[in-house]
């Protein structure tokens, strides 16, 4: 397991991945493993990092094509550095902040939409008269950010 690279098997241990899963990601060019003698998968134990990642980041809702394109910004040829793995979290910490806000905002105005449980559209006219709201774009506009006009 040393020098020769991890097999996939490893590689599913040390993870919990399935190993049909790590194909897929390697079919989604998330890893890149390298081949032995005899021909068999052989990855590098920086591949244990590399999936970790991607699985956090999924939990975070990234998609495979945005964690991907992250995931390219590493170097080649060698093992991530603490500071590559730095920039790549910044990267990712202001996309979940964005999420977050919105998340805030919608717990905060939830409760005087859905939550006062009218579900008439008389009350709704209140808060968004003439669907003035429909101008701003399509969506739950004011939960999305925007604010009723003045």
């Amino acid at each position: 397991m040393a020098k020769d690279g991890l097999s996939i098997g490893d590689l599913a241990e040390r993870t919990g991945l399935a190993v049909s899963a790590i194909r897929y990601y390697e079919a989604q060019g998330l890893i890149d493993p390298w081949r032995n003698a005899g021909g068999q998968r052989r990855f590098e134990r920086a591949d244990i990092r590399r999936l970790s990642f991607v699985m956090i980041a999924q939990q975070f809702g990234f998609t495979l094509p945005q964690i991907r394109a992250e995931l390219d910004l590493l170097p080649k040829g060698r093992v991530p550095t603490k500071a590559d793995w730095a920039r790549i979290s910044s990267g990712f910490r202001a996309a979940l902040d964005a999420r977050i806000d919105t998340l805030v905002r919608m717990s905060d105005t939830l409760d005087s939409c859905i939550g006062c449980g009218c579900l008439s559209l008389d009350s709704c006219a209140l808060y968004n008269p003439g669907d003035r709201a429909r101008e701003k774009g399509t969506g739950p506009r004011y939960l999305m950010g925007d604010r009723p006009a003045d």
